[in-house]
């Protein structure tokens, strides 16, 4: 990573995990652990029903609160769905659009990905757009069509000024929950690629400006090797953020890093 042109992100998503009674506590031994840094952001991806207790949580730390979802509809007869006016309005300040588990078990589209980090724009929220291929697709060698086609068609019609306030995850599927982690070199050679279509579609100073996060079974011990690469400004960590002595650790990797123009 290199905060020189862009800041480090560590966002955690609980996913289906917690319950309202362990927010509280959680978040105070979070903010005991992980003190502020100016060059980068720390956020947690709670499900719907814990974004009120986390965001009185985490009120007056450096520590945001995202959702893990939004609806593509800003309101209306959309039953069990959340729109983004509902989510800014409860002080949700980043929203994951485009996750692999809601495109392979809600048949998310692109399209619908598309509408999604669109309307999540459109309250002034930051999405972090998920992008990432399955096993099979690896093997296949098509990973980087593929994950070409997933960032073009969800940025489509997204002006400069607004990438700008966009982060990008790539989340290798066969890496997600399964211990498996893509090796550093695989991790660098997807980001950078993210990179060259953000630089192919808006030149290359908003590319640069742009965080490029890993999501795939980031933990503690292979944090900091993955932090290292360039082109890989953070994590989306998934079950190690869930124990906040283990979140602390990565986010205590990153800040090692933190020295603008180092990887």
């Amino acid at each position: 990573m290199n905060t020189r042109y862009r800041r480090a992100v560590l966002a955690g998503n609980w996913k289906m995990n917690l319950l309202c009674g362990d927010v509280k506590p959680y978040a105070q031994r979070l903010r005991e652990l992980a003190e502020r840094r100016a060059r980068r952001e720390v956020l947690v991806c709670v499900p719907f029903p814990l974004i009120p207790a986390a965001v009185r949580a985490f009120r007056g730390s450096h520590i945001a609160v995202g959702a893990q979802d939004v609806s593509e509809e800003p309101k209306g007869a959309r039953t069990g769905e959340v729109s983004a006016a509902q989510l800014r309005d409860a002080g949700v300040k980043y929203v994951i659009v485009g996750h692999s588990e809601r495109r392979q078990y809600h048949g998310e589209t692109d399209s619908v990905v598309n509408r999604k980090l669109t309307a999540v724009h459109g309250e002034g929220m930051t999405p972090i757009l998920c992008v990432g291929e399955t096993l099979e697709q690896r093997e296949l060698g098509i990973q980087g069509e593929l994950v070409t086609m997933q960032v073009k068609a969800a940025l489509s019609g997204l002006p400069e000024e607004l990438l700008r306030r966009t982060i990008i995850a790539y989340e290798p599927i066969w890496a997600i929950g399964t211990g498996r982690t893509a090796s550093p070199e695989q991790a660098q050679e997807m980001c950078a690629l993210i990179r060259s279509v953000l630089r192919q579609l808006y030149g290359a100073r908003a590319a640069r400006a742009v965080p490029v996060l890993y999501g795939g079974s980031m933990n503690a011990d292979n944090a900091e090797a993955l932090l290292r690469q360039p082109d890989v400004d953070g994590g989306l960590v998934g079950g190690a953020s869930l124990d906040p002595e283990k979140f602390s650790r990565i986010i205590a990797a990153a800040d090692r890093l933190e020295t603008p123009g180092t990887v």
